[in-house]
């Protein structure tokens, strides 16, 4: 029988209770509806018996064993690691030219997305701007999509008006395309969002959004991570959100990490979460819905713990994250394989690795309550920032 370690020491009682009144607010939905993604998996699953057949074995294993007799229902795949911005909050920022490795080739998506047949959903985005591909990142949608996958983006919206992109990208028939915005006026979205010009981005959400309503489809949703520099701008963001023709916007209150110490410390210095007053958050719902735009807070603070199996990370269970360069890594949060992966090579088979001794005792270690150091950042934690293992 699969054991869960005690949880040790918690947060102090007053950080606690406002990081549970923090993951108590309205979270994000799938666009436009959840009722149109559970729709949209039905004829994922309908389509394919073994598709549906390989679900079933995966909500039957309800994360009791590191052992799996699936595959994933779910991948993040980075078609580019590399951007045209270097966003202060992100490890691009880091990487020579802004460019970690070579874009996956179109074939090699195809197989990967062939071989896992129990795909009912996809991130087609990792550690950059996917639209920097050009038409390869269109085709790879449009792959996915004829095989009735639900298919996730999330872009800097700066290349949308090159090529008719905006266009290409909802004629693919992509589900949701999450769009970065992360300042309310130029100073700071450009402080942010280096290398970006403020009136591009948004006259580009506009171009989209248009084009979406000319369309007859929902398709978009901003997507905001509050950070010191714009923590004062929630407000006009939500204002912001309404001009630019978008029906919901997400305030993400947590900065990733990366896995990376130097990162945990850097994004630790603007990161506010534990600034924010859950009641004045509140207030954003009622001042878009004015505007018919609908607010949502996105938060992984203590998201996670050892207390007991359903409190565990799904990642190690149901997904992973294939990198540009065909190398698995356990999330998004960390997405580098420089970083961790699991495995020691690029992929061949990703079966061979979901299905691996070190893909088992990753999730063994936890299933018994020995969180690896890289994800801890995930986990809960003591007020002095410590994961609780």
């Amino acid at each position: 029988m699969t054991t869960i370690a005690p949880v040790a020491e918690r947060p102090r009682p007053d950080i606690e209770e406002r990081r549970r009144r923090l993951r108590a607010l309205p979270a994000p939905e799938p666009v436009p509806t959840m009722a149109t993604y559970v729709a949209e998996r039905e004829k994922a699953l309908a389509a394919s018996p073994k598709r549906r057949e390989n679900y079933e074995r995966y909500l039957a294993s309800m994360r009791r064993s590191a052992t799996v007799d699936y595959l994933p229902i779910k991948l993040d795949i980075e078609n580019v690691s590399r951007c045209n911005f270097r966003c202060t909050m992100c490890v691009v920022s880091d990487w020579k030219k802004g460019q970690r490795a070579e874009d996956m080739p179109v074939e090699d998506f195809k197989r990967l997305i062939d071989e896992q047949y129990g795909l009912v959903e996809i991130k087609l985005q990792g550690i950059g701007e996917p639209t920097m591909q050009r038409d390869p990142y269109f085709e790879m949608i449009r792959y996915a999509r004829a095989r009735h996958i639900w298919v996730r983006t999330t872009t800097n919206a700066s290349l949308l008006h090159l090529k008719d992109n905006h266009r290409k990208l909802i004629d693919t028939g992509v589900n949701e395309v999450q769009i970065s915005v992360d300042g309310a006026d130029k100073g700071a979205f450009e402080k942010i969002r280096r290398g970006s010009v403020f009136e591009r981005v948004t006259a580009n959400c506009k171009l989209i959004n248009a084009y979406c309503r000319e369309k007859g489809v929902d398709r978009t949703k901003m997507w905001t991570v509050v950070q010191r520099d714009n923590c004062h701008q929630l407000p006009e963001l939500v204002d912001l959100a309404g001009e630019l023709g978008f029906k919901r916007t997400v305030f993400s209150l947590e900065l990733s990490d990366w896995g990376l110490a130097d990162w945990n410390e850097r994004n630790n210095r603007v990161n506010v979460e534990d600034t924010l007053d859950p009641d004045t958050l509140m207030t954003l719902v009622e001042r878009g819905a004015r505007q018919g735009v609908t607010v949502r807070f996105w938060n992984v603070t203590s998201k996670y713990s050892t207390e007991s199996l359903d409190k565990l990370c799904a990642w190690p269970f149901e997904r992973a994250y294939v990198s540009s360069d065909r190398r698995v890594v356990p999330c998004c949060y960390i997405g580098n394989p420089d970083v961790f992966q699991i495995g020691d090579k690029p992929l061949g088979s990703f079966t061979e690795v979901w299905q691996s001794k070190a893909y088992e005792d990753f999730r063994r270690d936890h299933l018994e309550g020995r969180i690896p150091k890289v994800c801890e950042g995930c986990y809960l934690r003591n007020a002095h920032g410590e994961a609780l293992d």
